[in-house]
């Protein structure tokens, strides 16, 4: 078949030029009839050829796109209700002239400054450690028990001390929504000097004060930042229960497929081509019911080594800052195993899109979602919306639990717990109703090619 009837060929609905006869009988530097580069060249002038690519590689990379940046492009745009302790022990009576001592009007004054973009959450000392230490809420802004007699000191003679609001940070939250609540905390103490600044240099009782007195009065107090409940020198300034959230999910989404890839090729349902070598084994026959079952005993037993891996590197080798390494382990374990059998249900269910769609459900759209990088109360109301139910978030909940917060349920641990365990039913009943209905409709892979006479599959 000459060139002319290649391109005839290609034109009447083969894409690839192709005469039916396949390439086995061609020669190296002769394809089909046509030399190599011609019928490359040839087909690239066929727009059928690219469409399907080209549409799908810039769908991708638009939604990509869009998805990452989107919630993170702005973060104090979305910022809505981000939690942070309050906590006024000032016991101090009221100041002459006035019915409320100086705590409790900075309190006032904080909490109806940054109305809907802030979750104050007026606290006891107690609280505000608890729910540090608990990760319910990103930092504190504490005004101590001497409060407004400090304040009233400065109006004495040879006044020198400023009275003092300590800033409370929590970077087991991450370093972004850490650095939000100090942000925020900080800019609350500041206007609250200044207020408390304007009352004391228009008293009548400084009005005689000297010049560096009345300076020292116009901005009062000082502000501390402390750390309210700190982590290791070894944890990423918080992020390291990210990306160890981020390796428990790659290493079952990548070992899933990889498994998946490997089982099909061993069972003569796929191609195994490695560089120039190209095989195809004999095909055994099994339904997908069975396929199904085969991948998720071998996804749960190859996680083992996974897991233990991924602790080994982190942990021992690079020395991240851990504790409670048996609860971590059996965690890893499960929330990796999770994963990876819900992409073994998502490829048995889809087929050839299977990898393209488990990427979407735990990575493209867990990652913007997870609230481990970018505090959920400062991104767009979608991605609050998919922290829902989105794996990515409920794992890194459970690490950071793990790793920052003691192991404690409250931190996150115990809805984490909760969330793999559903995952994983919702996993293999979706999995395996799909492969059942396709087996019980007739819907056979491949027609099997047993083995030659004499060799087993």
């Amino acid at each position: 078949m000459d060139a002319d009837s290649n391109s005839s060929a290609a034109d009447d609905g083969d894409p690839t030029g192709s005469d039916g006869r396949g390439d086995a009988q061609a020669g190296p530097g002769d394809r089909g009839g046509v030399p190599g580069p011609a019928r490359a060249g040839a087909l690239l002038r066929k727009p059928k050829l690219w469409l399907v690519p080209t549409v799908l590689t810039g769908l991708l990379a638009l939604l990509l796109s869009l998805l990452y940046m989107g919630g993170i492009v702005n973060p104090n745009r979305h910022l809505a209700d981000l939690p942070i302790g309050l906590v006024d022990a000032d016991t101090g009576k009221p100041l002459p002239g006035q019915s409320q001592n100086v705590g409790t009007q900075v309190a006032a004054a904080v909490t109806g400054g940054t109305s809907g973009t802030v979750d104050w959450r007026r606290l006891t000392r107690a609280q505000a450690a608890d729910q540090l230490a608990s990760g319910k809420i990103y930092g504190a802004l504490v005004v101590p028990e001497d409060f407004t007699d400090s304040i009233a000191a400065l109006t004495t003679a040879n006044a020198t001390a400023r009275p003092t609001m300590t800033v409370l940070t929590n970077p087991g939250m991450g370093s972004l929504g850490s650095s939000l609540a100090s942000r925020i905390t900080t800019t609350a103490a500041e206007q609250a000097s200044a207020t408390i600044g304007k009352q004391l240099t228009a008293s009548s009782a400084t009005a005689r004060a000297d010049s560096t007195t009345r300076l020292l009065l116009a901005d009062p107090v000082q502000v501390v930042t402390r750390v309210g409940h700190p982590i290791g020198s070894d944890s990423g300034l918080g992020l390291s229960a990210f990306y160890y959230t981020l390796l428990l999910v790659l290493a079952g989404f990548l070992g899933g497929n990889l498994i998946s890839t490997g089982v099909d090729t061993a069972l003569g349902y796929a191609d195994n081509e490695i560089g120039p070598w190209h095989t195809r084994r004999p095909t055994v026959p099994i339904d997908r019911t069975q396929t199904l079952l085969l991948k998720m005993v071998m996804t749960a037993g190859i996680t083992v080594l996974t897991v233990s891996l991924v602790m080994l590197a982190t942990v021992a080798i690079l020395g991240m800052d851990a504790t409670h390494l048996p609860l971590l382990w059996i965690y890893s374990y499960c929330a990796s195993l999770a994963v990876g059998l819900g992409v073994q249900a998502i490829n048995a269910a889809f087929g050839g899109i299977g990898q393209l769609v488990s990427m979407f459900v735990f990575i493209v759209l867990g990652l913007p979602s997870s609230g481990a990088t970018v505090p959920l109360q400062a991104v767009p109301g979608f991605y609050r919306f998919l922290s829902v139910f989105e794996p990515m978030r409920q794992l890194s909940d459970g690490v950071r639990a793990i790793l920052f917060f003691d192991a404690r349920a409250d931190a996150g641990l115990d809805r984490a717990w909760r969330m793999i365990g559903v995952g994983a039913v919702l996993a293999l009943i979706f999995g395996f109703a799909m492969t059942r209905y396709y087996d019980r409709k007739g819907l056979s892979r491949l027609t099997p090619q047993p083995a030659p006479s004499g060799r087993n599959a």
